[in-house]
């Protein structure tokens, strides 16, 4: 065999083996079976929500206090329903409850701590307590209670959920206006709740 026939031969061979042991960069695994391909996040897709969040496209609308004391702004197309002196406003696990009542003076963290907080207790099924702390919005100060407990069951699937309440008092000449949030815990509501909460004004 010549030299140059001998030197064809060698890089023939030193091809193959590049060829077969990895000498070219692997490319990126070919996409297999159905729904292989993928493509960017569309911004315009409908929002997906997580089970209780409020959408961000809902709209809320002024609901006046039957006394005429107060007003505030709840979530359009709920169904509202009575509970004693108390009207609710509810969308699956999601409620707001507005009521009315006569009090001599205005809540503070220690009377809600002393006595509301055990009521609470008692009533609600699974509590669990939160905090007790006075808060700022737009009508003024309210005292707030946070607390957890389970919801009642759902009529259709008889299903019940772990809430999470947020209960405002507010207070003026005499009237207390309580509003109470719930949703499922875990539930994104953070911004709905301060809409409610920011749309309560006093009407007198």
């Amino acid at each position: 065999m010549t030299f140059r026939r001998r030197t064809a031969v060698l890089a023939c061979c030193a091809v193959a083996l590049l060829a077969g042991c990895g000498g070219r960069p692997a490319g990126p695994p070919a996409a297999t079976g159905a729904g292989a391909s993928t493509s960017a996040p569309n911004p315009n897709a409908p929002e997906v929500n997580a089970a209780g969040d409020i959408p961000d496209t809902q709209v809320f609308v002024p609901y006046p206090a039957p006394d005429g004391s107060s007003a505030v702004s709840v979530p359009q197309g709920w169904a509202r329903a009575s509970d004693g002196t108390a009207v609710v406003f509810t969308d699956k696990f999601n409620s707001v409850r507005i009521e009315s009542l006569p009090r001599g003076s205005a809540p503070t963290v220690a009377s809600a701590t002393a006595d509301e907080v055990p009521a609470i207790q008692r009533s609600t099924a699974g509590f669990a307590p939160g905090d007790v702390s006075t808060v700022s919005r737009k009508a003024g100060q309210a005292v707030l209670i946070t607390y957890t407990g389970a919801s009642a069951p759902d009529p259709v699937t008889g299903k019940s959920v772990t809430e999470a309440v947020e209960r405002y008092e507010f207070w003026r000449g005499g009237t207390e206006v309580v509003l109470t949030l719930s949703g499922p815990k875990g539930a994104d509501n953070v911004d709905p709740w301060r809409t409610v909460t920011d749309s309560f004004r006093w009407s007198r």
